[in-house]
Order: structure tokens, then C-alpha cells, then sequence
């Protein structure tokens, strides 16, 4: 999760809102991404997507069984279901998030028991840490349009 908190505090040098994500193999880091949808103007530019598209680039292959996804953010819709895609084995996130995460935050995609692949999912770690990235980046925004 330590990487992943320094690939969101580099996407927040960038303006981004900071996010980060690193996808494991065997106790590896085979996958790295941070949020980049303002400087990629690309909506779908999520860590995990970056993530996701890192590993499977590294692994040769768009599955990626067998890996975990850390996330300093609890995963949208959209992310989920590339996570799902993918085969992701397990999902570890920091911080919840009440207005889009999909691990019960909104919902919870991750239990519904009619998709075809589940990802085991444990939310919490480093928690504050990845909070706070993302409360003091905001409070920073709020004061720049004051």
C-alpha cells in the first residue's frame, strides 16, 4: 500500500486528484497506475485502470489470476468491473469512498452473486493515511476557488 500512496502523492503533483494503485503477482509489483483522466483527457484514465493495463502489459496476458490490486481508494463501478475482467484474486483499498465506491460505500458489486467472477475485497488499510491525501488535496481546491 506504501507504493501505492507514492503513486497517488505523484499524481497529485500533477493536479490529479491522488490516487494510486499497484497490481501484485507472487509478492511482486507487476502493474503500477496513478489518476490521469485531466492531463490523459481520458475519463476511464482511474489507478487501477493505469494499474491493470501496467500488469497486463508486464504479464502478456488481459487476465491477471493469481494477482492483487492495491488501491488507495475504494474502487468505482467502472474499476470494478475491470477488476472483475481482469480476474483479479484480491482487492486491498485504504480509504472508503461514500459517493462512488462499489465495496458498500454505494453498493456493493463485489458480493453480487450473479457476475461471474469474485475478488476476494478488504478495505481499511492505511486508511487515514489515504484519507488524508484526499481530504487535504480538496480542502487545497476549495481554498483556490474562494
Amino acid at each position: 500500500m506504501r507504493e501505492a500512496i507514492s503513486l497517488a502523492r505523484a499524481a497529485e503533483c500533477l493536479g490529479e486528484v491522488p490516487v494510486g494503485a499497484i497490481v501484485v503477482l507472487d509478492g511482486e509489483i507487476v502493474g503500477r497506475g496513478f489518476n490521469s483522466p485531466i492531463g490523459e483527457h481520458d475519463p476511464t484514465a482511474h489507478a487501477e485502470i493505469a494499474a491493470l493495463r501496467d500488469a497486463a502489459r508486464t504479464l502478456g496476458n488481459y487476465r491477471l489470476p493469481g494477482c492483487e490490486l492495491y488501491v488507495t481508494l475504494e474502487p468505482c463501478a467502472m474499476c470494478a468491473g475491470a477488476i472483475m475482467h481482469a480476474r483479479i484474486s484480491r482487492v486491498i483499498y485504504g480509504a472508503r469512498d461514500p459517493k462512488t465506491g462499489v465495496h458498500g460505500s454505494v453498493v456493493d458489486l463485489f458480493g453480487v452473486q450473479r457476475l461471474n467472477h469474485h475478488a476476494s475485497v478488504e478495505g481499511g488499510i492505511l486508511a487515514d493515511e489515504c484519507s488524508q491525501l484526499l481530504s487535504a488535496f480538496f480542502a487545497g481546491r476549495r481554498r483556490k476557488t474562494t
